[in-house]
Order: structure tokens, then C-alpha cells, then sequence
């Protein structure tokens, strides 16, 4: 006794609490509602029981909200039901316990574990994966339609469909939505939507009702039919509340008939504002296109202008004129200045006397003439033809040119140039060479 731990009540329940908890988690559990109480405070207290065995329940207003069962929803004395729960226990008095997330009606509540077997078989098969979720399309022109032609969420669908955009063509395949045969019409309906390929996307779904009413749409072959479809399915199966596997497999799922119908049209004036705004992005980018196509026009012909051959031959004449002005500048310059030069020359020859530098003038002489002589060769090798009429002004400081201006070359006998006196005697004939011809003449002193 001294080694043995002695436990506490509260030890005892919190352990045989742990292993309850633990052990059994989650359990579906079907049985007759006895010593049903409604707190004040929104919790459901009642006990389930059959035959040999009854267990306590609690039931808390986040989870009981959600029930629906037959009559007015409230749990009644006597109902059977299925539920399912977590196996706990209440501490403070130690009684075993469920803690109640989700009750049904016992009928239905068979239908509900065969939904999630079925949703956890295809769930595990892939058919929920949203990686097969095709896209729905955005501008809509044809709408099919499965389900009921008769019923209310037909017409529910194409009132909201004309309503909101008059230009969607429907095209309904009829299938029953509700009993044993519904399930292959559907099949069918989404299949024949299929061969025919004549909508872009499909509207699968139908009223509200129970979940025995809704159950074709959760039917295997169709949860498959719809996966299969080619083309985009969006499920409207019921109220916002229902829920169908239908609902797990389609493309999109909306809340009701209804909502798929907005989902799949667009409001006519949005559609008008939508139109006008393009309209108006189309002007100002036409305007934009037209202003920068302009703009590069008016570069290519500017570029094209400086590349034209006119343009490249307009340069080559202004700059030959440039240049000729430059040489008839550059011309004129040594013009003046050969022609200073003999002006120079009658200078100093008034100053100095004739024959005591003739010598000196000859020779300065042959060197301007040597140098006029060279410069008019460059200038004419240097210069095209153009500037022939400057060449004809170079012959104006030529030799002959200073024989014109009023000089004489005196020869003797013997056609010899006088340079002295000495080289002629009183009585010798002479000739003298001037601008227009020679002069014959004798020496009389």
C-alpha cells in the first residue's frame, strides 16, 4: 500500500475520459430519443436508448442549429434518429456520455452514411480534385440546361437568364430529378449534351427537397457522368444549405438554380457599360496607334529625305559652290598680289636707277614668274574644268598680259633681246615688240 499510487476521483475521470475519448473518437449511433430537455442556453440534453441500453447525450446549440428533422426540427420523446458523436464522459458527476455534432432522422440518417461512404470511396478515387476542375467561360452564348422541364427551377433559371441577358440561347435536356429512373436520365441528359456539343456550359441541378429527394444526385453514375463531361458543368442542386456529391465533382457549384444562372450571364447594362468602356479604350488606343504610326512616318521621311539622292547631290553642289567660292576667294587674293608686285617694282624704280638693277629686277622677275609659273600648275591640277574661267584670269600676270599693260621688248639685227646700250651703234635697225605687233626702227643717237 505504500508503493501504490492512490488516485484522485478527478484522476480517475480525467483518465477514463482520456481513453474514451481517444479510443473511439467518432461513432453513427441510431436510437430512440428519451428525457429530451431545451436549456435556456441553447444546449440539447437527452438520452438515447433501445431495447436493453440507453446512454445520456448533449447537444450544443453551435451544432444543433444545423438539425432538420421531420415536424417543426425539434427533437422529440419517442423519435428515432441517427447521430453522430463523440464517446466522452462528464467529469464532474462521472457519467459516460456522447457529445451529439450531428442528428438526423433515422430514415434519412441511413441515407446520410451512405452519402459519405460514397463521398470518401470518391474522394479517394480523385473525382473531388480540383486539378479536374475545368474553367468556366466567361462570355457565354449557349446555355444547356438538365433537369425537370416542368419543374420550378426551369423556370426560375430561364426568367433570370432573359432577364438579365436576352441573347443566351437555352437549350434544356428534359431528364426526371427525382425516384428510381432519375439518375439514368440525368446520365443521359449530360451525356447527350455531350455528343451534340452544342452548349458551353451546362446546368445540372433542381429544387429543393429532402435528401431523399435530392439522393439521384448523389448517385454514383452520375457523380461519374458529370466528372466525365467535356463540357464545363456547374451544379445547382437544391437550397444554399443542400448538399450533393454532385456538388464535389461539377466544375463550379451554386447555391441555387438561380445563382447558376447569374453565374453564367451577365447583366445587360454591365454588359452595355462593358461595351461602351472597350469602345472607348478601342478610340483612344486607335488614336494612340494613328499619333505614333504618324509620328514614325514623319521620321521615316525625314530619314529618307537625308538618304535621297537629290538630298546627297543638293550637298555635294552647295559644298563644289562653297569650294568655288573659296577658290575664287583664295584666286583673287594672289591676283592682287602679283599684281602689287610690278607696282613694287615701278617704285623702286623711281627711287633706284634702271640700269644699275635690271639684273636684280630680271632675276626677281624669273622667280615671280617660276612661282606663277608653279602656282597656276597646282591650281590647274588641283581644280576640276568648272574653274576653267579662273584658269583664263591667271593668263592676265602672264608675260604677254605685262606686254599689253604698255611694256616693249627691244631686239636687235639679230633678234637678239637688248639688255644695254652697248649691244647697238648709231645707225643699227632695231625691232621693238609690242601688245599688237613689232615696230621697225634705227638708231640715230
Amino acid at each position: 500500500m505504500a508503493t501504490q499510487h492512490i488516485l484522485q476521483v478527478s484522476e480517475l475521470t480525467k483518465k477514463v475520459k482520456f481513453m474514451l475519448e481517444s479510443e473511439l473518437n467518432t461513432v453513427w449511433l441510431c436510437g430512440e430519443i428519451s428525457n429530451f430537455i431545451a436549456a435556456s442556453s441553447g444546449h440539447w440534453y437527452l438520452s438515447l436508448k433501445d431495447s436493453k441500453s440507453q446512454v445520456r447525450c448533449a447537444m450544443f446549440k453551435g451544432n444543433n442549429r444545423r438539425v432538420r428533422l421531420a415536424g417543426n426540427g425539434i427533437p422529440r420523446n419517442g423519435q428515432q434518429v441517427l447521430v453522430r458523436a463523440k464517446v466522452s464522459l462528464y467529469e464532474p458527476r462521472g457519467d459516460f456520455q456522447l457529445i451529439i455534432e450531428q442528428m438526423e432522422d433515422a430514415g434519412e440518417g441511413l441515407l446520410r452514411q451512405q452519402f459519405e461512404q460514397l463521398k470518401s470511396k470518391l474522394n479517394a478515387q480523385g473525382l473531388f480534385g480540383q486539378q479536374f476542375k475545368q474553367t468556366i467561360p466567361k462570355h457565354i452564348t449557349t446555355v444547356g440546361i438538365v433537369t425537370s422541364p416542368t419543374g420550378a427551377a426551369v423556370k426560375d433559371i430561364i426568367s433570370v437568364l432573359q432577364r438579365r441577358n436576352p441573347l443566351i440561347n437555352i437549350i434544356i435536356y428534359p431528364a426526371l430529378v427525382q425516384g428510381d429512373h432519375a439518375k439514368h436520365d440525368i446520365v443521359h441528359a449530360v451525356d447527350l449534351a455531350n455528343q451534340r456539343n452544342e452548349c458551353e456550359v451546362l446546368i445540372v441541378g433542381r429544387g429543393g427537397g429532402s435528401l431523399e429527394d435530392l439522393w439521384p444526385f448523389n448517385e454514383e453514375d452520375v457523380v461519374n457522368a458529370i466528372f466525365h463531361s467535356r463540357i464545363p458543368i456547374i451544379s445547382a442542386v437544391g437550397h444554399e444549405i443542400d448538399t450533393t456529391l454532385s456538388d464535389f465533382v461539377a466544375d463550379l457549384r451554386a447555391a441555387t438554380p438561380s445563382a447558376a444562372a447569374e453565374l453564367v450571364s451577365q447583366d445587360s447594362s454591365e454588359l452595355n457599360n462593358k461595351f461602351t468602356e472597350l469602345s472607348k479604350r478601342a478610340e483612344n488606343l486607335l488614336h494612340y496607334k494613328v499619333k505614333q504610326e504618324t509620328f514614325a512616318l514623319t521620321t521615316l521621311q525625314h530619314r529618307l529625305a537625308q538618304v535621297h539622292p537629290e538630298q546627297k547631290l543638293q550637298q555635294h553642289q552647295q559644298k563644289a559652290d562653297e569650294l568655288n567660292l573659296r577658290l575664287n576667294s583664295a584666286f583673287t587674293r594672289e591676283v592682287q598680289r602679283f599684281q602689287q608686285a610690278p607696282q613694287k617694282l615701278n617704285v623702286a624704280l623711281l627711287h633706284f636707277t634702271p640700269l644699275k638693277h635690271i639684273k636684280v629686277q630680271q632675276g626677281k622677275v624669273a622667280q615671280l614668274d617660276e612661282r606663277l609659273q608653279r602656282a597656276m600648275q597646282h591650281l590647274i591640277s588641283s581644280k576640276s574644268e568648272q574653274f576653267i574661267s579662273v584658269i583664263e584670269q591667271l593668263n592676265i600676270v602672264s608675260p604677254l598680259a605685262t606686254i599689253a599693260r604698255g611694256y616693249s621688248v627691244s631686239r636687235d639685227s639679230k633678234a637678239r633681246v637688248i639688255r644695254s646700250i652697248g649691244q647697238i651703234k648709231v645707225g643699227d635697225n632695231i625691232s621693238i615688240q609690242v601688245s599688237d605687233g613689232s615696230i621697225n626702227a634705227q638708231v640715230i643717237s
